[in-house]
Parts: C-alpha cells; structure tokens; sequence
C-alpha cells in the first residue's frame, strides 16, 4: 500500500504531522524528503507523481517522527547551509544561523582580499565561520579554538571536507591556545542567551549544548572574558567583533569601552537587530 504513496502526498502528509510542533512544516518535510531521496528541491516538484517506495516511505516517517519530537532538521540530517557551503553539524555544536552570516559580512568588510591576515575565531563550535573567512580570503591565515574536543573534531571535518588549507583548529578556551600569537582581527560568536531565558526550553534550543548558549546571568560572562584578553591578541589597530543578542548591543559597547577599545560599531542582521559589535 506505502507503494503507491506519492511523494506529493507524503509530503502534505508530513507537513500535517508537524504542523502542530513546527513553524516550518512544509519547510521541514520538505527538506527531510529531499535528505532521504539525495535531491534537491526542483526534484520533488518535477518528480511529485512519482511513487515513494515501502523502504524510503519508512525511513521518511522515521525522521518525520524525530522533528516532530523535537528535534532540530538539521541534527537529523547531518547538515546546515551556513554561507551556501555545507556545514556538517552534530548536537556537540550549535547549529549555524542566518544572522551569524551578519558576523561573517562584518569580519569580511575588514580582512583584505588579496594580502596576508592573520585572524583568530574564538569558540568556533561547527567551524562555521572560520570556514567562511578562511574561504572567501585564501590569503588570509584563520586560527580558531574551541573548549569541546567534540567541537573541534566536527569542525576539522568540516574544513577538510571543504579542502581549505588555510584555517587550523587548537583546542582551549578562548584565548588560551593563541598564546604568543597577535593577529590583525579576533571574531566570536559566544555563549550570550541569559541563564534564565525562557526560549532555552523551547524550540531547537532544548536540543543544542547549553554551554554554547548560556552565557551567565546577563548573558555576557563570555564577552567580558573575550574583551578582556583581546587586546593582547590584537595587533596595533587591530579589531574585534562580536556576535550578541540583539538587545545587548549597549551592554557590548560599555564593556568595549571600558577595556579601551574606540571606534565601536553596531551592525545590524536581516531582520534589522542590533547583531555584531565591532571594535578597534
């Protein structure tokens, strides 16, 4: 009988089932079919007719099961777009967001195209950034460090995957690994969720590590930490930036300031929030 299930119907099938516990359910079933078939979207409009056969009819369901409990799309898939590469994510990583791409387009704005940088990305979980850097600026030297051996083998993988030559990975926190180094440009996207934050209990949150999201009672234990051991890092006239939650751009400013940073600047994400701070 699943024989001659179609994939136009799973599909309205699915996205019936998480309807109640997705705010992309067409998204989600969409994408996990498309995991299942090793195609892409144009496929499952060209090929919608088709019959989805017994085996991938369960294996479908299997996974439909999963994001409806819960669970993030792309845990289950193995996969994220983060700056149209694809990043392999694990739950030992937080999964790339849209607006982080917002700390890429800054970073970017200061590393030169075609002459040597020497950058550092503090907690690069996935490698998600790091990658990017590391990609659009070839010439460009990327050191990136993560407290979570786990992490950092995601991270590893990821870059080998994408055969970039050009980003190492060192296992610390924070500054830690980087002792001896300076560099003309220091990047973070850490922990700034406040402890009590109700959006913790809910969504894909439940399920991504919670050191990589908490980020003490105000949400800037690991700012502070950064800003204050930036400096050292940095070279003369060299500048960081930070990715914080958007009601904290103040806060992020007052802590720059008061460790003697200038020239702070406030960028905004797509959807128009106070995003990524930077700092010479």
């Amino acid at each position: 009988m699943t024989a001659a299930v179609t994939l136009h119907a799973a599909l309205d099938e699915a996205a019936r089932v998480l309807a109640p516990s997705s705010p992309t359910a067409r998204l989600d079933a969409e994408v996990l079919l498309m995991h299942v078939l090793a195609v892409g979207r144009p496929a499952l409009i060209t090929r919608a007719s088709e019959a989805l056969g017994p085996h991938r009819y369960e294996t479908y369901w299997q996974l439909i099961a999963r994001r409806a409990a819960g669970e993030p799309v792309a845990y289950i898939t193995g996969v994220r777009e983060f700056w149209s590469l694809p990043v392999h994510v694990t739950p030992a990583v937080l999964i790339p967001r849209p607006e982080t791409e917002t700390l890429v387009e800054c970073a970017l704005a200061r590393i030169p195209r075609d002459s040597a940088c020497t950058i550092a990305d503090l907690g690069t979980g996935s490698g998600a950034v790091a990658i990017a850097l590391a990609h659009e600026r070839l010439h460009a030297k990327v050191i990136a460090t993560d407290a979570s051996p786990a992490a950092l083998e995601v991270a590893r993988d990821n870059a080998h995957r994408l055969r970039l030559a050009n980003v190492e990975f060192h296992l610390g926190d924070w500054h830690a690994p980087l002792a001896g180094r300076r560099f003309d440009i220091i990047v973070s996207n850490p922990p700034y969720v406040r402890a009590d934050d109700p959006h913790l209990q809910q969504g894909d949150v439940r399920f991504e590590p919670q050191t990589a999201l908490i980020g003490g009672p105000d949400g800037l234990d690991a700012i502070r930490h950064i800003v204050a051991g930036a400096r050292e890092r940095l070279r003369q006239g060299g500048w960081l930036l930070l990715e914080h939650g958007h009601d904290q751009a103040d806060a992020v400013a007052e802590v720059l300031h008061a460790a003697g940073f200038s020239d702070v600047l406030n960028h905004r994400d797509l959807a128009k929030l106070p995003r990524v701070t930077e700092a010479r």
